[in-house]
């Protein structure tokens, strides 16, 4: 079998699918993407293409070294989010090549179903308490909040106590029987992250989602260090090389890697294995499409260390597949069942891609202080 064309779709809102074709009519689907950066991830992959034509998609482990090691340059986010695209496809081929579920492939299932996370939020503490209570009722037993932004790098009591103010009354409303996550989406300087960490212990957050930037890993142990709340993080980091450190000095208690970005889905199940080193576990970023979706339950499915996985909950239910997949996912009471089709386990549906056709030039928001100077999104 050998590799005869690789497609690549531009897809609202943000997103940008691949189709690697075969000559023997087996197809497999990828999501390449780095968010804002779509046109400049599907050049690196037009790039890589002309390395991957011909070959033979059921070695995977070899290509993955080849596109990471060959360019003498390696890492970062355009190279290894193209590549993370590539081998999902892949993985998707030889599955559907062998007539099983990529998790078979990587040592079976460890589990019948995928515990969900959602988003939630709002502007007051009233209108947090009532959008996560909306969604607890559909069944979800976790859901995810934000630290407002923009964050001063030392900013006031006050603000510190407006996020307080919204943690507990999501804790009030929902009891001690949920699970609540905060992203502090790196927009938090480490002085101020180690004040809201404490501020927040006494309503048992589940964990804290990337407390400052992850570039500074010192950093992140003194956070960590600082409170009782695991720490998480890892959707900025690439390949086992990025999670190295963070683990080795225990700066994380959960890794988050994104398969989109991390490089593919071998890939994580190795950062996962890493982790499980360290008691650790691993808890997928996903804030973008179904086939990002359907590589994390894959893994999800037969990785021991496996805490929950990141659902955007989008209204129209895209992150599902609804309007991409012929068959979109079903969350059932906070879960998604295992899935049993082979490879990805789903079909994308191109004439409904066609439909959602735009040119790929979806930026990233910016944020900017009363001053006028940046500020972390």
């Amino acid at each position: 079998m050998k590799i005869t064309a690789m497609k690549l779709f531009h897809v609202k809102p943000r997103w940008l699918f691949l189709k690697v074709e075969t000559d023997e009519g087996i197809s497999g689907w990828g999501e390449p993407i780095v968010e804002g950066r779509a046109l400049t991830v599907a050049t690196a992959v037009e790039e890589l293409k002309r390395y991957l034509i011909g070959e033979d998609p059921l070695k995977i482990e070899h290509h993955w070294q080849v596109m990471y090691r060959s360019s003498f340059y390696r890492g970062g986010p355009v190279l290894v989010s193209a590549i993370s695209g590539i081998e999902q496809a892949l993985w998707d081929i030889k599955g559907k090549y062998y007539n099983m579920p990529v998790y078979e492939m990587l040592g079976g299932r460890c589990r019948d179903k995928i515990r969900m996370y959602c988003h939630s939020g709002g502007v007051t503490p009233e209108e947090c308490a009532a959008n996560a209570m909306r969604r607890i009722e559909t069944g979800f037993s976790a859901i995810k909040i934000g630290i407002d932004a923009p964050v001063r790098q030392v900013d006031t009591l006050r603000f510190v106590e407006s996020q307080v103010a919204k943690l507990a009354a999501i804790r009030e409303a929902a009891g001690s029987g949920i699970d609540i996550a905060i992203d502090f989406h790196g927009r938090v300087s480490p002085a101020m992250a180690i004040r809201l960490a404490q501020a927040f212990e006494p309503y048992y957050p589940m964990f804290i989602e990337e407390p400052c930037l992850p570039d500074n890993v010192d950093t992140m142990v003194r956070i960590a260090q600082s409170t009782t709340v695991p720490i998480a993080a890892g959707e900025r980091l690439f390949t086992r090389w990025g999670f190295r450190e963070a683990l080795e000095k225990q700066a994380v208690s959960i890794v988050q890697p994104d398969l989109c970005h991390a490089g593919g889905i071998f890939e994580a199940k190795k950062i996962a294995a890493m982790a499980e080193v360290y008691y650790g576990s691993i808890a997928p970023h996903n804030p973008l499409g179904p086939i990002s979706l359907a590589s994390c339950l894959q893994l999800d499915a037969c990785t021991p260390n496996f805490l929950i996985q990141e659902h955007p909950s989008m209204a129209e239910g895209w992150d599902l597949g609804e309007g991409y997949l012929k068959k979109p996912f079903v969350i059932q009471d906070g879960y998604i069942d295992v899935p049993t089709g082979a490879g990805l386990g789903i079909e994308v549906d191109e004439d409904a891609l066609a439909e959602r056709k735009y040119d790929g030039t979806w930026d990233t928001p910016r944020l900017y202080y009363e001053d006028g100077s940046f500020a972390e999104w």
